[in-house]
């Protein structure tokens, strides 16, 4: 049996049916309900990772854990739910596998905290991060998982960690920072930018890249899942001609997007509880260097990303079906 934390989430619901169509068996735990199309060939657990006995219940019996579960987000409300669901949910999740006596564990990181004043680009596999280096509560609580991971595996443990970078395509029900930004762009609700450096990979050639880890990857090591190496100037234009928009021309300076990122988080805070225009570790998060080398990853695992165009092309056709845009 295979358990998947998260798996109704952007990627987690793309792993779900790959491991389906390969026929092997999957009980997911995630906070939410199925809805239509879920169900086949699914266990479902609802459930919270915060929750350590509901965890125990789930992993029971399970051969392999698929940990995605976690709080995507760069703002909350409540800033300490970071540390309960990305990091306290995943000490839960890898304690409980482990000792359940699961042949694998995988935990799956983020690309945000492969940050470092010494970074100046390239490859990230062997990057030694630092808690001062980490931007904001949910980079800290994702480092901080990392590290829980890591620290199981140097102990003996079968855990694996892969680090996806921004995923893009279909099926994204949940509208995560990358797809909320690319929908507002085919709307043409973006009148200026602040341009930065992300790399971007296909979410579907993620979930492949998952399923190839838990066969390949070697504990205790970071396996970068990543592909296409892009300026958010860049993108825009790739969304814009695709979308039939013409993209935002203006750059906002670095010092002006920050306050707006302060005075939206202000009135999420304290007025809307809605997730604010702008957030302050993503725009923190423009200054670092974002753009990373995977190539060694990419052959260790065997996985050949598909071209970006084309991610782009059925996410836009996604978006449509959905009333989007």
């Amino acid at each position: 049996m295979n358990l998947v934390t998260g798996g109704a989430g952007f990627i987690g619901r793309h792993l779900v049916r790959q491991l389906v169509d390969a026929q092997e068996p999957v009980r997911v735990l995630d906070l939410s309900s199925p809805v239509e199309g879920d169900l086949t060939g699914v266990e479902w657990h609802v459930g919270d990772i915060r929750d350590r006995s509901a965890v125990r219940r789930a992993v029971e019996g399970c051969r392999r854990v698929y940990h995605l579960a976690a709080n995507p987000n760069l703002w909350t409300r409540r800033r300490r739910d970071f540390d309960a669901v990305n990091h306290q949910g995943t000490v839960h999740v890898l304690r409980e596998a482990v000792d359940a006596g699961c042949e694998r564990v995988l935990h799956t990181s983020t690309e945000s905290i492969l940050t470092s004043r010494r970074f100046d680009g390239g490859a990230v596999e062997d990057l030694t991060l630092r808690r001062e280096d980490m931007v904001g509560p949910y980079c800290l609580s994702k480092f901080q998982a990392e590290e829980a991971a890591m620290t199981l595996a140097r102990e003996g443990a079968p855990v694996v960690i892969v680090n996806p970078t921004l995923p893009i395509g279909p099926g994204d029900y949940g509208l995560s920072p990358p797809t909320r930004m690319t929908v507002a762009a085919c709307r043409g609700a973006l009148p200026a930018y602040l341009d930065c450096q992300f790399n971007m990979i296909d979410v579907r050639d993620i979930a492949t890249g998952l399923r190839l880890a838990m066969e390949k990857a070697l504990p205790g090591r970071r396996y970068l899942l990543g592909a296409h190496n892009v300026t958010l100037a860049e993108w825009l234009r790739m969304v814009g001609e695709r979308a039939g928009r013409k993209p935002p021309t203006r750059r906002v300076p670095y010092w002006l997007a920050l306050g707006v990122a302060h005075a939206s988080e202000w009135w999420a805070d304290w007025i809307s509880g809605r997730m604010p225009q702008a957030t302050i570790t993503g725009v923190k998060l423009t200054r670092y260097v974002m753009h990373f080398d995977p190539s060694r990853s990419l052959a260790e695992l065997a996985l050949s990303p598909r071209p970006l165009a084309d991610s782009l092309k059925d996410a836009v056709c996604w978006y449509r079906r959905m009333g989007w845009i």
